[in-house]
């Protein structure tokens, strides 16, 4: 049985329902068969390696600002996979809020709105300390960027990245859900990919605002 939209999944429902677990119809048995999963995530691991190439590229436009300034070459990587686990912490707690029954892509949902809180406040902090590292290290390394440059930076683009890991793990994992895919193999891949793809783009945004 599928849940309207907007309606918490029950999680008194049982689980199947002839035979059937999730809204494409594939049994439990299927649902965890090497086939499946393989029919599964070649298609969307080929599409994202796609997506990392185009992200190369971009990074790679962008080379002559990075070695200028050695603090941005410092805080991109970890801008990037801060954003990835930050991606990954919220797929997973939503994944497992609809496995619960308790899922509900509302901010109503105090469940949903603490996970929300909990991400921006992650990331104020976590990209506050990475500025004020990557500011450290690049004037080791001789870069003249100041420290409030520096942090400026890296708490925007920080902060804008939480919101993009917030919309799109919603969505992830609603779309998974409602086209009957299991959104432990879909969501964290699709989200942090997107991540590192949108970090670089949303940084040097930043960057030729304050810079």
């Amino acid at each position: 049985m599928t849940d309207a939209p907007g309606e918490p999944r029950s999680s008194t429902e049982p689980a199947t329902s002839d035979g059937l677990d999730d809204p494409g119809g594939s049994t439990a048995i299927d649902e965890w068969s090497v086939q499946r999963i393989v029919r599964t995530m070649i298609p969307l691991l080929a599409a994202l390696s796609v997506l990392q190439l185009v992200s190369g590229t971009v990074l790679e436009s962008f080379e002559r600002t990075l070695l200028q300034y050695p603090a941005l070459l410092v805080l991109l990587p970890v801008q990037i996979g801060t954003a990835g686990n930050l991606a990954s912490i919220t797929c997973s707690r939503l994944t497992t809020q609809l496995y619960l029954g308790t899922y509900e892509p509302r901010l109503s949902n105090p469940d949903v709105r603490a996970n929300v809180i909990a991400v921006f406040a992650l990331a104020g902090t976590v990209f506050g300390l990475v500025g004020v590292a990557a500011w450290a290290i690049g004037v080791a390394l001789g870069g003249s960027l100041a420290l409030a440059r520096v942090l400026l930076i890296a708490l925007v683009s920080g902060m804008l990245l939480a919101v993009l890991v917030v919309v799109a793990s919603v969505v992830a994992v609603e779309v998974s859900y409602r086209v009957g895919l299991n959104p432990d193999d879909t969501t964290i891949p699709i989200v942090t990919n997107l991540c590192d793809v949108a970090g670089v783009l949303i940084l040097f945004a930043v960057v030729g605002v304050v810079v």
